[in-house]
């Protein structure tokens, strides 16, 4: 076949010549067309860009085992000022819920400079805390108490223009007092760049945090008798759970592995060290799929609560069910996305009662601040299971 010449186009007559332009101009308008649709594949199959991101689901187990809605007993005092609110720090106070979503972070990996976007949807939920600033949070009003269960729509945070700039210089924002918060900074992701009216934003990952009225697929029974039985109400293998308590200065754990239906514990011996169950908290972490060091960061973010007084049920989200509660969207699409959350059950056991009634009757302030922000879940707690104590309790 012979191709499209200049000198067959002066031999060919008015009404061919018109017809060949139009096919030609028809063709060159589909080509381009295409490379548009085209280019964004070429430009994903250049990327060497790779997502990690870590965070912590926190409730409280009910009587039965399943979340209860819990307010705690004061307000978040745990981040740095310059981090953003949805109003004020009080408003979450007040926002009762099934879920704490807690300091989940977002790092980027890549070997040259690009542009991101991502969003990030909370079932049932509400974002409460953010940085740097973000494009768009809602919703941004009309929540109050209980809202949350009233609610069809679920909550959401955009941040539209993010540079990752992997040769930037660090000048990350940090106050004077010390903070958990900062941690997460000690990793080889790529420093992040978003403009805000504020001015210029850097940190090294992507943070919020939010409350959701939302069920978990896990429950976590107390028996009478003071065993534990922990149930995985989903399909879907729970990769990794551990029994923790602390009292005063003894700590013990018991590590269960793999959650695929039932399990009973006994409350754990109190001769463990905190160093041996970092570790090994590390390691799953890391088998999850985590950098070694994001993995640290997690652990060390997390260190002064997670092994603070009381007893508690750590362990490994499903991937699936994570998906479903915290979808997360990143553009462009990375060549590689890890998510690992670690989700608490706070366990109201025998020996939290007495600790906390006993201080409760001889006014002990310090050990009452040990239990921090979940005083007031266990106070509703010990209520629930002793009418007859309501009346003194409350009077303390």
């Amino acid at each position: 076949m012979k191709s499209w010449t200049a000198s067959t186009t002066l031999r060919a007559g008015p009404l061919a010549l018109l017809m060949r332009l139009l096919a030609y101009g028809a063709t060159a308008l589909c080509l381009a067309a295409w490379s548009q649709v085209l280019s964004p594949a070429i430009e994903l199959q250049d990327s060497d860009l790779v997502v990690h991101e870590w965070g912590t689901f926190t409730s409280i187990a009910g009587n039965d085992g399943k979340a209860v809605e819990w307010l705690p007993f004061k307000g978040p005092s745990d981040l740095p000022s310059f981090v953003e609110h949805l109003w004020d720090a009080a408003f979450k106070v007040g926002l009762r819920g099934t879920i704490r979503m807690e300091t989940p972070v977002v790092y980027f990996h890549s070997s040259h400079p690009m542009r991101v976007s991502a969003k990030a949807v909370f079932a049932r939920g509400v974002i409460t805390e953010w940085y740097p600033h973000a494009s768009r949070v809602f919703p941004n009003a009309g929540l109050f108490g209980r809202a949350l269960y009233q609610r069809e729509t679920d909550g959401s945070i955009a941040w539209n223009q993010v540079t990752v700039q992997p040769d930037a210089e660090e000048s990350l924002l940090r106050e004077a007092a010390d903070n958990p918060y900062y941690a997460a900074r000690e990793t080889s992701a790529a420093p992040l760049i978003v403009n805000s009216a504020a001015g210029e934003q850097r940190e090294k990952f992507l943070f919020y945090r939010g409350v959701s009225a939302a069920s978990l697929p896990i429950s976590a029974t107390l028996t009478p008798q003071g065993t534990l039985v922990v149930r995985n109400l989903s399909e879907n293998e729970i990769p990794h759970i551990v029994l923790f308590e602390r009292r005063g200065e003894k700590v013990g754990y018991r590590i269960g592995g793999a959650l695929e239906s039932e399990s009973i514990f006994d409350p754990p011996e109190l001769n463990r060290t905190l160093d041996a169950l970092c570790g090994d908290l590390e390691d799953t972490l890391a088998a999850q799929g985590l950098y070694r060091d994001e993995a640290h960061a997690m652990v060390e973010t997390w260190r002064s609560s997670w092994f603070e007084e009381g007893s508690r049920l750590l362990y490994v989200v499903p991937a699936a069910m994570l998906n479903s509660l915290l979808p997360l969207t990143i553009h462009p699409i990375p060549l590689e996305t890890v998510r690992v959350f670690v989700g608490r059950i706070e366990l109201v056991t025998g020996a939290t009662r007495r600790a906390v009634e006993s201080a409760l009757v001889s006014h002990d302030e310090v050990t009452l601040a040990k239990y921090g922000r979940f005083l007031n879940p266990i106070l509703e707690e010990l209520i629930e299971s002793d009418p007859t104590k309501a009346n003194r309790l409350r009077k303390y």
